[in-house]
C-alpha cells in the first residue's frame, strides 16, 4: 500500500522464548486484540509461561492519539511509542511495548501453547464463569497436556479502551488440570508430547502428538482420553484438525508420512503423502531399500482455513514447503522455494490464499535474544500468494 508504514512492537522477556500464540480478539473482553501467550525454553526445570498485553493500543493509531493528546510523552498514563516505559527521555531501559500480565511455572519447556478457539465462548457448564462470561483458557504441552485459566482482576477487566495502562501482573494464570496417561489411565507416566491441536468446532476436544508414535484425543471437559491410536512408525511431530470437522485430523512424523484419521473409523488411516526415499546411485540387487533419514521427517502441518482441501507441510532441515490437496494425495500441488536456510514455521492467512513461512537466515545473529518482535530481521520470512485451480470431478 503506497505510503503505508510498519510499526515495530517489542517485548524483552527475562528468558529465551520458544512457544507463542496470539489470543483471538473477543468483543466481550477489553484488551484481547494484542494479548499473547509466551513459553520459555531453558535447559532446566525452571521454564515459565507468560501472558503479555500491549501497554497502549492507541500507540498504533497515531492520528487518533494525536487528537486525544497532542503531547503523549507528557502524560505517563498514556505511553506512546518512544515515551514512558519504552525508555524515552534519556532512559537506558530497552523499549517495551508490552507488559507481563500473568506468569506461571511450567517445568519442562512447553512444546506448544495455544489459546482456546473463539468458539469456546459459546460453551456452558464447566467453561462458564457465571453471568454468561466464559472462562479464558489456554493449553500447553510438554510432559502432559495442561489446561490453564487466565483471569483479570476486577479493575483491569473493567477498563475501557485507552482509559489506563494495564499494570504488571494484574492478572492471574492458574493451572486447572494436567492430563497424562492413556484412555482410562489418567495421571500415569506418559511419553513427552510434541504438539497439539484444539478443535474449533468442539473446543472441549484436543488431539495431542507424542514421541511414542501415538496420537491421543482428549475431552478436557471430562478430563479424560477419548481414544489413543498408534499413528506413525516413529515419533509424531504435529497434528491438525480438518477445518469444520470434529472427527478428522491429520498428523506428520519422523517416518516422513502425512496421515489422515477419522474417529468414526479407526481401523485404518489414509496416507496423504510420503517423503520419497532417495534412490542409491548404484543399486545392488538383493539389498534392502535405502532407509529414511532425519531429513525426510515432516515437522509441521497446517490447513488452509479458507479451503480445507489444501494443507502445507515441510521437511526437517529443508528450505522448501510442500502444498498438498487432500483430493489428490501422493504428490504436492506446489513446491515453494524461496528460503535459503531451513524452514521452521508455516501459517495460513485468515483471508485469501496467503501462506506465511519462517526460516533460519543463512547468517544467523551471534546471540539468542530473549525477546520477540512483531517484525524481525533475525529470521527469513516470506509471504506466498497462492492461486488454486478449481478441482474438476472425474
Amino acid at each position: 500500500m503506497p505510503g503505508a508504514q510498519a510499526t515495530l512492537l517489542q517485548y524483552d522477556a527475562p528468558y529465551p522464548l520458544y512457544a507463542i500464540d496470539w489470543c483471538e480478539p473477543q468483543t466481550h473482553r477489553v484488551g484481547t486484540s494484542f494479548r499473547l501467550a509466551l513459553g520459555s525454553f531453558t535447559e532446566d526445570m525452571k521454564n515459565r509461561i507468560s501472558i503479555v498485553g500491549l501497554m497502549d493500543e492507541r500507540s498504533l493509531w497515531e492520528e487518533e492519539l494525536d487528537q486525544l493528546n497532542p503531547n503523549p510523552g507528557s502524560n505517563p498514563n498514556t505511553p506512546g511509542l518512544g515515551s514512558g516505559p519504552r525508555g524515552g527521555g534519556g532512559s537506558n531501559l530497552p523499549p517495551q511495548d508490552f507488559v507481563c500480565l500473568a506468569e506461571a511455572h511450567h517445568g519442562f519447556p512447553p512444546t506448544k501453547i495455544a489459546w482456546q478457539p473463539g468458539s469456546a465462548s459459546k460453551l456452558n457448564g464447566q467453561f462458564d464463569m457465571g453471568g454468561g462470561m466464559p472462562r479464558e483458557l489456554l493449553a500447553s504441552t510438554a510432559d502432559g497436556l495442561r489446561i490453564w485459566e487466565y483471569t483479570q482482576n476486577a479493575e483491569a477487566a473493567g477498563n475501557q479502551f485507552g482509559k489506563s495502562t494495564p499494570a504488571p501482573l494484574s492478572g492471574r494464570l492458574q493451572q486447572r488440570v494436567i492430563l497424562t496417561g492413556t484412555k482410562g489411565q489418567n495421571n500415569t507416566q506418559m511419553a513427552p508430547l510434541t504438539s497439539f491441536a484444539w478443535n474449533s468446532i468442539d473446543p472441549q476436544r484436543i488431539v495431542t502428538a507424542s514421541i511414542d508414535t501415538t496420537c491421543t484425543v482428549w475431552n478436557i471437559n471430562a478430563q479424560t482420553a477419548v481414544t489413543q491410536l498408534i499413528a506413525h512408525d516413529r515419533e509424531v511431530f504435529d497434528v491438525a484438525w480438518l477445518p469444520g470437522s470434529t472427527d478428522i485430523f491429520t498428523s506428520v512424523g519422523a517416518d516422513g508420512s502425512l496421515r489422515a484419521f477419522d474417529l468414526r473409523s479407526l481401523e485404518h488411516s489414509t496416507i496423504l503423502y510420503e517423503t520419497p526415499v532417495a534412490k542409491p546411485t548404484r543399486p545392488n540387487p538383493g539389498t534392502s531399500p535405502a532407509p529414511r533419514t532425519t531429513s525426510s521427517s515432516l515437522l509441521r502441518i497446517a490447513f488452509n482455513p479458507n479451503d480445507a482441501n489444501y494443507m502445507a507441510t515441510f521437511h526437517q532441515e529443508s528450505s522448501e514447503i510442500q502444498v498438498l490437496d487432500m483430493r489428490s494425495p501422493g504428490q504436492p500441488v506446489a513446491d515453494l522455494k524461496s528460503h535459503k536456510g531451513q524452514v521452521n514455521s508455516i501459517a495460513w492467512g485468515r483471508s485469501d490464499a496467503m501462506l506465511a513461512t519462517g526460516g533460519e537466515s543463512p547468517h544467523p545473529p551471534p546471540l539468542l535474544l530473549p525477546s520477540f518482535q512483531l517484525l524481525t530481521n533475525n529470521l527469513a520470512c516470506f509471504l506466498f500468494f497462492l492461486s488454486f485451480p478449481p478441482h474438476l470431478p472425474p
